[in-house]
């Protein structure tokens, strides 16, 4: 009699192969094991920890059912793919790091990634153009979007869902339902039902009496009455759910931590044509009790934390960008009633949460549809509402379009507050808020800028509701000493500051980095003019004129690429008829890979220590 393990070696594993030898037993063991080693590392690394437990035996299940060397899945966002990693062979304890595994899907990390998700709700539209080119290349192979509920509400989804009724190709859809129900349990004679028309006999006898009917205009005739008879039977007897009303097959709802459960509903899924839905449920943080209990998201995505205690670590004398944002909005919200803030999805990372609890008719969480956050700022906009629209640089790229036709083309009055701008360090190349505000500088009726001290945060904030159209406050991901806050000070429209005064160099700058140039350049005892430019959209004729007079001009924007300002910035001096020197050190327009945002910038060059040796 085989001796089953007690526990698995995981940094042994080389693929997922070594499953199909284990029994549920054994397999139990290996989703505490896999549990196990995903808080140690998070717990030292950081990372998305929940999401990622809750996965587990679904992962396991999925690995058992699928040779994903050949066939191919894709995690929709792609944030809840620890264990596939560990399963598929990588270097698990390295996780985020630079030179290590990514947290998300890559396709240049192994042959088991086939695509790259960052964002959300992507992953049925590219499963069912993988699908489709499977078919027009006559291969033979499975396909699995992985998809979570809260990103199953996305537009996105929809539009997939909708265009696949029409073609439907083969694949499979598993929905991980961790917190609202797309579906409820349903009664036992529905499920009858269901499982009746998902059997083989079922589907190969109504195709031969569809076959047969249709050669005659009688028969013809019949298959209608029957087709309506069963129409009606189904609204009486079933629920008839998303899936049923577009023609997908639909299995469900499955115990999401019953491997054995799950495994039955592939191999099911394996037999039908057309696409196939699989509605799972699991537990989101399962095995972590503080993850479990967790209804506000705070170990979805964490920093280091006690993996015994799960209390997360903190420096108490640190605060945040976002957090310095969230107490000046607050105050606005408090003081203009016609003030409205809205997020997608993102209010806890955001620290929103006060504003939601006191102002309830005045905090709109649109969930994971930034385009409709902005429409919907739009609408309130030209009400006489004020929106101010809380999002993170990264995905207020899916609104490019919304922010361009509903808001600027009209010119309503809104604010963007851009939570993340600039490098954002672990998350890596799909989480980068390097591009916003190159776009926006596409965009006419936009003001464009970043505070770089936590006393400018109120006058920006008022300033942006003085009929000026779209105006967007950057702010990144970085935290910076509470001894540094402020008393306000007034910023006017426009304003560029001059922090040290020198003779034949300029530097033109912004954010919070430029406290820390300005602090070297004294330090060295450089004779250099510092700029601030508070305002990177409009830039001012007065401020171009000044900038004449220096020999050489260095533009630094480490928040974004040189798209944008720092381009701008340089054509309008050589049309004013500039003939000394300009550098422009700034974020390469690139996508740039995970590492922390330190290591990022030197590599880059445009560190501190980069720029004050060309000075």
């Amino acid at each position: 009699m085989k001796k089953e393990i007690s526990h698995v070696n995981l940094s042994t594993i080389k693929d997922p192969k070594f499953l199909s030898n284990l029994s549920y037993s054994e397999l139990d063991v290996l989703s505490a094991d896999l549990r196990k080693y995903i808080i140690e590392v998070i717990s030292e690394n950081g990372g998305h920890l929940s999401s990622n437990l809750g996965v587990v035996e679904s992962t396991i299940a999925l690995c058992r059912s699928f040779d994903f060397s050949k066939d191919k899945i894709i995690f929709d966002v792609g944030h809840q793919c620890y264990s596939y990693k560990i399963l598929t062979g990588r270097d698990f304890k390295n996780i985020r790091k630079k030179d290590g595994p990514s947290g998300f899907q890559k396709r240049n990390e192994s042959i088991y990634d086939c695509y790259e998700c960052g964002h959300s709700s992507t992953s049925i539209s590219a499963a069912m153009g993988i699908a489709d080119a499977r078919d027009l290349k006559k291969e033979d192979y499975y396909v699995v979007s992985f998809i979570g509920d809260a990103s199953f509400e996305n537009g996105l989804v929809f539009e997939a869902l909708n265009n696949l009724s029409k073609n439907l190709s083969k694949f499979i859809i598993v929905i991980n339902d961790n917190e609202m129900s797309i579906g409820k349990n349903e009664g036992g004679l529905s499920r009858t039902f269901r499982k009746l028309s998902n059997t083989k006999l079922y589907q190969k006898s109504k195709s031969a009496t569809k076959k047969m009917l249709s050669i005659s205009a009688l028969g013809r005739f019949i298959l209608r009455k029957l087709s309506s008879f069963k129409d009606w039977l189904k609204r009486h007897l079933m629920k008839i759910n998303l899936f049923d009303l577009l023609g997908i097959k639909y299995i469900g709802i499955i115990n999401g931590h019953n491997i054995k459960q799950m495994e039955r509903a592939f191999k099911k899924a394996k037999t039908l044509k057309g696409p196939v839905a699989i509605h799972i449920k699991t537990i989101k943080g399962k095995g972590f009790e503080c993850a479990e209990k967790d209804n506000r998201g705070i170990y979805h995505g964490v920093c280091k934390f006690d993996k015994l205690t799960g209390k997360i670590y903190s420096d108490e004398s640190l605060s945040s960008w976002s957090k310095e944002y969230a107490l000046r909005l607050y105050e606005v919200m408090k003081n203009h009633n016609n003030a409205v803030t809205i997020c997608p999805a993102t209010g806890l990372g955001s620290d929103l949460t006060n504003i939601q609890k006191d102002f309830p008719d005045r905090f709109k969480d649109v969930g994971i549809n930034e385009e409709h956050g902005v429409v919907l700022a739009a609408g309130l906009s030209s009400n006489g509402i004020h929106p101010f629209i809380s999002i993170y640089s990264t995905f207020l790229q899916r609104s490019y379009d919304e922010i361009s036709h509903d808001l600027a083309r009209m010119n309503l009055n809104s604010t963007l507050l851009i939570d993340r701008a600039g490098l954002v360090g672990l998350d890596g190349d799909t989480h980068q808020g390097i591009y916003d505000a190159s776009f926006l500088y596409t965009i006419p009726n936009c003001v464009i800028t970043m505070a770089s001290k936590s006393s400018q945060i109120s006058s920006l904030l008022e300033e942006s509701m003085e009929n000026h159209g779209v105006f967007a406050i950057r702010y990144p991901k970085e935290s910076f000493n509470k001894n540094a806050v402020e008393e306000n000070e007034k910023v006017e429209f426009g304003e560029w500051k001059e922090l040290l005064s020198g003779e034949k160099t300029a530097v033109v700058s912004y954010g919070p980095i430029i406290n820390k140039l300005v602090k070297e350049i004294k330090k060295k005892e450089l004779n250099i003019t510092v700029f601030e430019a508070i305002y990177v959209r409009p830039i001012l004729e007065k401020y171009i004129e000044d900038l004449l007079n220096y020999e050489k001009i260095v533009i630094y924007d480490a928040y974004s690429t040189e798209v944008g300002f720092a381009n701008t910035l340089t054509a309008l001096l050589i049309t004013k008829g500039y003939k000394g020197n300009i550098i422009v050190k700034a974020v390469p327009n690139a996508f740039i890979g995970h590492s922390t945002i330190e290591n990022q910038r030197e590599e880059l060059g445009i560190s501190i220590d980069k720029i004050i040796d060309i000075l």
